[in-house]
C-alpha cells in the first residue's frame, strides 16, 4: 500500500488521544522516536482500519477538531491511506477538519423543533454567542428530542477528571475508548474479522486504556435561549435532563408490553432489572435452542420495526444456515430520521433489555461478536448502554460463557458521527469497517455478505426487544396482539402540536385518530406526517387510517418507523416542505447521481416556489415530480427513493401549493 503524509506532526494532545485508543506506536514507522532496529526494516502498523471511526472520536472529543498532523498520525497508526481518512472524517457532521472552539451547540432546527419556534430560538441564541464567546453555534438536523422540542445540545471538548456515569442534567463526561464495551479476546469462530491484540481495543477488562480521553456534553430541552447558552457556557447551571419517563406518557400502565419497565426498574441496576422479569427470555431460548428460538420468532409475525418491515425469522434464518463463518450481529441504534425517538428512549430507559436482545438474536444466529452503533447525539444513551454491557459482563451474562451454557458473545459499542445515511444497513457496516457511510449495491444481501464481509443479521432496538415477550409469553400469544398481516405491539413517536408528546405503545390497528387522542392533538389540527421525512402527509379527516404496515400502504402513506408529527394550521406548510428538502440535500452520501443531482434540484426548485409564495407554481411542481420519478426508479438506497415521498403527498393531498 502507497501512504503519501504530509510534513504537519500531531500535537502531544492529539497523539495522546490517539495513543490512549490504540497504545504506544512500536517505532518510528508509527509514529516513536527513530532506533537503529527501524534502519534495517520496517515494522509497525496494523490493519485495523475498523478502529478509524474511534480514532476520529478520540481526537475530535479531545481537541475540538481534526488537524492534519492528528489525522495522518492517526493514518500511520492504522495504515490507512491519508486520503482516504479524509474522505471518511469529511463524511460527518459531527467532526470537523478546521478550527473551532472547544465548545459547539448544535440546535435542531428539524420538523418538530422548526414547529416549536427552533428558528427563533437559534437566531437569538447566535445573537447571544458571538466569535468571542467561545461557543460554536451549529444548525443540528434531528437530535432525536422531539418530545421536548425545541433542542439543543452543547458538546465541549477536552480531557476531563470526572469518569463513570455522572449526574443528569450536568455536562456528561463520554469515555472514548474507541470500540466501547468490545469483548475483552476473540470469541470462537471470530477468525474472520479485524484483529483485537491488545487491551486498549478491548473496551472492556483489566487494564482498559482510553479512559482519559473524554467529553462533555449537555442536553437542554425544552430550549430558551437562556437556557442554551447556560448550557454551552455555564454546564453547573443548566437545567436538569428529565428521566425517560417523561417520554413516554404511558409509563407504569400495566398494558404495556415493550415499555412496562419504564417508571418501574431502575435501569442502571442489573438485580433490579432480574427481578423484574429480566434474563427469563435469554434462560428460555438456551433452553430451546437456536433453531428453536428463530421458529419461535418466525410463528411470531415479528416484522423489522425500522421501516422495510421485513420479516424477522427469515432474516435470522438465513443468517444462521449460512456456511460461512463468523457471523456478525450489528443493532441499528442510529435512528436519524426526523421524529424519531424511541429507540433512544428504551436505551436511556431499559438498556439491559437491549443487552439481553441482542445476546438472544447472536444464540439463535450463531454469532459470538454483536455490535451496537448508537448515534453520536445520544450521550445519555450511551452512558446507559455502556454500563449496562459493563454490568453483565462482570455478573457473566456477557463473555465466553454465559449463564454456564458453553455460549460465548460480546457487544462493542461504537459511536457514530453524524450521518443520517448510516441508518441503512450496509452504509453502517461500511462505517463500522472505516469506511465512508456509503450504501452498497445490493445482491449480496447482509445475511450473505455483509460485516467484514461475513454473514450478517441487523436489526434496530425496537425489534430486538420485541423478541423477549415472543419468548416469554409464546409466538401464539405474541402474534394474538395486533392484526394478522401486523402482529405484536408497536411503539409510535408522538410530537408537534399535540399536548402529551411522547412515546407511545400500542397494538397494531390501532387507528391514527385513537393514537392522536391519546397525545391530546389540537382543534386546529392541519396535517399530520407519518414515517417521518421519508414519510408522507395526511388530512385531518383521514384519521380512521389503521396504522399497521398494510393499512397505511392501502391508504396511500407509509408507516416507517413509527414516527407522527402533528403540524397545527400556524406552522407555514410550504417552509416545512422546504426544511424536508433541505434536510435529504444535506444527507445524501452523494454516491448516485439521481440522488446527489435530484434531491438539490428538489430543493431548488421548493425556493423558488416559497420566494414567489406559491404563485405560478405549475412549472416547479412539474419539475419536481419529474425529478422524484428519477429518484424514485433509479437511487441506490432509500434515501433517494424517499425523498420525495414527503413533499408529493403535500401537494397531492394537502394542496401545499393552492
Amino acid at each position: 500500500m502507497d501512504l503519501h503524509f504530509g510534513d504537519s506532526k500531531p500535537t502531544d494532545e492529539e497523539r495522546a488521544a490517539v495513543d490512549a485508543l490504540l497504545g504506544p506506536p512500536e517505532s518510528s514507522w508509527e509514529g516513536a522516536d527513530r532506533s537503529d532496529a527501524d534502519l534495517r526494516w520496517a515494522r509497525g502498523g496494523r490493519e485495523s482500519r475498523d478502529l478509524l471511526l474511534p480514532g476520529l472520536h478520540a481526537v475530535n472529543d479531545r481537541v475540538g477538531w481534526i488537524s492534519e498532523g492528528a489525522l495522518d498520525y492517526l493514518c500511520r497508526r492504522l495504515t490507512v491511506p491519508p486520503a482516504e481518512a479524509y474522505g471518511v472524517a469529511t463524511f460527518y457532521a459531527m467532526f470537523s477538519l478546521r478550527p473551532r472552539p472547544a465548545t459547539v451547540l448544535h440546535v435542531c432546527t428539524d420538523l418538530a423543533c422548526t414547529a416549536a419556534g427552533a428558528t427563533e430560538l437559534c437566531a437569538d441564541v447566535e445573537s447571544r454567542l458571538t466569535p468571542d464567546s467561545g461557543v460554536q453555534v451549529e444548525r443540528s438536523p434531528c437530535l432525536g428530542l422531539c418530545e421536548r422540542a425545541p433542542a439543543t445540545l452543547a458538546i465541549r471538548a477536552g480531557k476531563t477528571a470526572r469518569l463513570g456515569v455522572p449526574p443528569l442534567g450536568e455536562f456528561e463526561d463520554e469515555a472514548l475508548s474507541g470500540p466501547i464495551g468490545g469483548s475483552g479476546g476473540k470469541a470462537p469462530g471470530d477468525d474472520g474479522g479485524p484483529s483485537r491484540s491488545s487491551e486498549a481495543e478491548s473496551g472492556g477488562g483489566k487494564g482498559r486504556r482510553g479512559r482519559e480521553t473524554t467529553r462533555a456534553t449537555a442536553v437542554c430541552a425544552p430550549a430558551t435561549p437562556e437556557t442554551a447558552v447556560r448550557a454551552a457556557t455555564a454546564p453547573e447551571t443548566a437545567p436538569p435532563e428529565p428521566p425517560p419517563t417523561t417520554a413516554v406518557p404511558q409509563a407504569g400502565a400495566g398494558t404495556l408490553t415493550l415499555l412496562h419497565r419504564i417508571g418501574t426498574t431502575d435501569p442502571t441496576d442489573l438485580d433490579d432489572y432480574r427481578a423484574n422479569g429480566g434474563y427469563t427470555a435469554l434462560r428460555r431460548a438456551f433452553a430451546l435452542g437456536p433453531a428453536a428460538v428463530i421458529r419461535e420468532v418466525t410463528d411470531s409475525g415479528l416484522l423489522g420495526r425500522g421501516g422495510a418491515a421485513f420479516p424477522t425469522g427469515r432474516k435470522w434464518q438465513a443468517t444462521a444456515s449460512q456456511p460461512d463463518h463468523p457471523h456478525y450481529l450489528v443493532c441499528n441504534a442510529d435512528e436519524s430520521e426526523p421524529g424519531t425517538f424511541k429507540d433512544r428512549v428504551l436505551m436511556e430507559g431499559d438498556p439491559y433489555a437491549l443487552v439481553e436482545a441482542m445476546t438472544i438474536a447472536g444464540y439463535a444466529t450463531g454469532a459470538h461478536r454483536g455490535y451496537l452503533y448508537l448515534r453520536g447525539e445520544y450521550p445519555r444513551a450511551l452512558h446507559r448502554m455502556e454500563h449496562a454491557v459493563a454490568q453483565t459482563r462482570a455478573r457473566g451474562l456477557l463473555g465466553d460463557d454465559i449463564l454456564g451454557q458453553g455460549y460465548a458473545f460480546d457487544i462493542e459499542i461504537r459511536r457514530g458521527a453524524g450521518a443520517y445515511i448510516c441508518g441503512e444497513e450496509t452504509a453502517l457496516f461500511n462505517s463500522i469497517e472505516g469506511y465512508r457511510g456509503e450504501p452498497r449495491s445490493k445482491p449480496p444481501f447482509p445475511v450473505e455478505k455483509g460485516l467484514f464481509g461475513k454473514p450478517t443479521v441487523e436489526n434496530n432496538v425496537e425489534t430486538l426487544v420485541n423478541v423477549l415477550p415472543i419468548l416469554t409469553m409464546g409466538a401464539p400469544a405474541y402474534a394474538a396482539i395486533g392484526t394478522e398481516r401486523s402482529t405484536g405491539p408497536k411503539l409510535f413517536c408522538v410530537s408537534g402540536s399535540v399536548a402529551r408528546p411522547g412515546v407511545y405503545e400500542l397494538p397494531f390497528g390501532a387507528t391514527l385518530g385513537e393514537l392522536l387522542a391519546l397525545a391530546g392533538v389540537r382543534d386546529n389540527l392541519r396535517a399530520v406526517l407519518l414515517g417521518g421525512a421519508a414519510g408522507g402527509f395526511v388530512r385531518p379527516d383521514e384519521l380512521d387510517v389503521p396504522l399497521t404496515f398494510e393499512g397505511t400502504r392501502e391508504a396511500g402513506t407509509t408507516l416507517g418507523s413509527g414516527v407522527v408529527i402533528a403540524f397545527d394550521d400556524t406552522v407555514p406548510l410550504p417552509r416545512l416542505l422546504l426544511r424536508i428538502a433541505e434536510f435529504f440535500r444535506d444527507e445524501s452520501c452523494g454516491q448516485c447521481v439521481p440522488c446527489r443531482v435530484g434531491t438539490v434540484r428538489q430543493e431548488e426548485a421548493l425556493h423558488r416556489i416559497v420566494d414567489r409564495t406559491g404563485a405560478d407554481a405549475a412549472t416547479d411542481i412539474t419539475l419536481l415530480r419529474e425529478v422524484g420519478r428519477a429518484m424514485r426508479d433509479a437511487s441506490i438506497c432509500g434515501l433517494g427513493q424517499t425523498a420525495w415521498n414527503a413533499v408529493e403527498s403535500a401537494i397531492d393531498r394537502l394542496g401545499a401549493y393552492e
